[in-house]
């Protein structure tokens, strides 16, 4: 990214579905470490909701937020150089399960304001102006925060079709596409999701995924494979994440043990109720090893011969951005996926197939025309999917927008 493509010295404040003290990862949080670079940035936490409270009121992350809104510790925190953290200091009402939508748009609101408030609070302290407000798929608590912050540009930001959730469907499916609308642009981490979001508003863009690689391309492949993997023959075929029947099809993989029993299926992750009672695990072929800490992923996906990402088609997975795949192209291994809009990126470098017999075939392929020449290109090609090239996207969406912003 040339230094004439940067956005430098603005303000900008974060808000979305994931505070920063969550333990899994967020886009969110890179993205905010990314324009922290050359940019004030006030990453906003949602705020604490009536149920969180009744339901963890012993949780440490619950007693810090009421710190805050008692007043005994200060809610803003620097978390280096241009980044803030913000605990709100105010609570609001679990209002979702209302149906009635007067009554839910009066309460909704009520809570915008609070959290609006709150927000101020922090804004004046650091002394922002002209700010951009960034919003992470928060399409209740923020709904009305165009308004009542006036932020210089507004910004939405989708990275998961939120309406295949129930507890969005019912009043998301209104308040989302109006959200969008209202807002100065959108900005989409798959082509599904930015197509998705033009339907209404013009000003819709993909701006692709950051992924952090180093200890996927950093991984020494002549290491020792984990003792519960080395004893495996191969052809080893591989899959790292969490087993959900929602996201993932049995019968593909079923087929596959069925029609290639000199295969090895490897699935390395946590299980739901469904795969847990699923016939694999009768299969002398598929073999789980159970969940894994992240960094011990690299030494399974390095004993791959062919790594796989059978995911079922629906509302839930058509539009996600396949991070995994990034993983398993970092570390150069022939990759079969299922066919989706958002698996359009990777036509080039994964082998897509769009039924159980199309992974037996291209499986095969996979493994008969792996070369060293295919592995290093993939691997150039998921290095090009770093949040410096992430935020570079947003950068330019925002100049097509508001040429003059700078």
């Amino acid at each position: 990214m040339s230094s004439g493509d940067l956005i430098k010295n603005k303000d900008i404040i974060i808000v979305g579905q994931q505070p920063w003290d969550v333990e899994i990862g967020s886009n969110c949080k890179n993205i905010a470490l990314e324009l922290s670079k050359h940019n004030r940035v006030l990453y906003v936490n949602s705020p604490l909701d009536r149920i969180s409270l009744l339901r963890h009121k012993d949780s440490p992350n619950i007693k810090k937020r009421l710190e805050v809104i008692d007043g005994k510790v200060n809610g803003l925190i620097r978390l280096q150089e241009n980044l803030w953290n913000y605990y709100p200091d105010e609570i609001i009402e679990s209002v979702n399960w209302i149906k009635n939508n007067t009554i839910y748009t009066f309460l909704n609101k009520l809570n915008n304001k609070r959290f609006a408030r709150s927000i101020k609070k922090a804004i004046k302290q650091l002394g922002f102006k002209d700010y951009v407000l960034f919003n992470d798929n928060d399409m209740f608590r923020s709904f009305y925060l165009k308004e009542m912050l006036q932020p210089a540009l507004s910004i939405y930001y989708s990275r998961d079709f939120m309406l295949a959730v129930d507890y969005w469907k019912l009043h998301g499916t209104t308040m989302e596409p109006e959200l969008i609308a209202k807002s100065d642009l959108c900005v989409a981490n798959s082509t599904y999701l930015a197509n998705y979001c033009k339907q209404y508003n013009p000003n819709s863009f993909y701006v692709g995924q950051g992924c952090d690689l180093d200890t996927f391309t950093g991984y020494n492949q002549q290491k020792q494979s984990p003792l519960d993997i080395t004893y495996i023959p191969k052809p080893i075929i591989g899959y790292v994440g969490a087993l959900q029947s929602i996201r993932l099809d049995i019968d593909i993989i079923k087929h596959m043990a069925k029609q290639r029993p000199g295969w090895n299926i490897v699935l390395v992750g946590p299980e739901d109720g469904e795969f847990q009672q699923s016939d694999l695990h009768r299969m002398p072929n598929v073999h789980f090893l159970g969940a894994k800490s992240p960094e011990l992923l690299p030494a399974y996906i390095s004993a791959f011969d062919v790594c796989i990402n059978p995911q079922i088609v629906n509302q839930v997975t058509i539009g996600n951005y396949p991070r995994k795949i990034d993983e398993y192209l970092a570390m150069g291994k022939p990759t079969v996926a299922t066919r989706t809009e958002a698996m359009s990126t990777f036509a080039e470098h994964v082998y897509l197939g769009d039924n159980k017999e199309d992974y037996v075939r291209l499986i095969d392929q996979a493994l008969a025309e792996n070369s060293e020449t295919l592995q290093r290109e993939r691997v150039r090609f998921a290095a090009t999917h770093t949040w410096t090239n992430n935020v570079a996207e947003i950068y330019s969406a925002i100049k097509k927008v508001l040429p003059t912003y700078a």
